[in-house]
């Protein structure tokens, strides 16, 4: 990657980078599984709802407030008796489809098989282990500071 607009390699924090922005954007777990589930077309907020059972309607209001607001998510009230409002992906948020459809692929590929094999009792799911506090300091090598008298 060059130098220049847009670019992650910038040191003096000037720049913008896209990927620090574009996570900015969709990097919480819900908001990027509400634009996949958006890609399905337009949705009530109850549709998307019942769409995962562990989603609650507190955290999806939040989420799609802050969707709407970053242009990713319009929100267009129907006026019917009693009215509802129908969430769907801007312009913005369809351009997410290859991301969202590549990370579904991607979770479909490495952990769903590894979470089926956990279940199957064929093996513990790997997981990073939980370092609490901070690290030791590591110490390579002392100076030469010359003989010590």
């Amino acid at each position: 990657m060059g130098s220049g607009a847009g670019t992650c390699d910038d040191t003096s924090g000037r720049e913008i980078c896209p990927v620090l922005a574009a996570v900015g954007v969709i990097g919480t777990e819900w908001r990027l599984a509400i634009v996949h589930r958006l890609l399905d077309g337009p949705q009530r907020f109850s549709e998307i709802l019942r769409s995962n059972p562990r989603l609650n309607a507190k955290t999806l209001s939040a989420t799609l407030k802050f969707l709407e607001s970053q242009g990713v998510v319009s929100r267009s009230v129907v006026s019917t008796r009693p009215f509802s409002v129908v969430y769907s992906l801007t312009e913005m948020g369809l351009g997410l489809a290859p991301a969202a459809r590549e990370l579904r692929q991607w979770g479909e590929r490495w952990l769903l098989p590894r979470r089926q094999a956990a279940l199957r009792g064929s093996g513990p799911l790997r997981r990073p282990p939980v370092i609490e506090g901070e690290l030791p300091r590591v110490v390579l090598a002392e100076p030469d500071a010359g003989p010590k008298p």
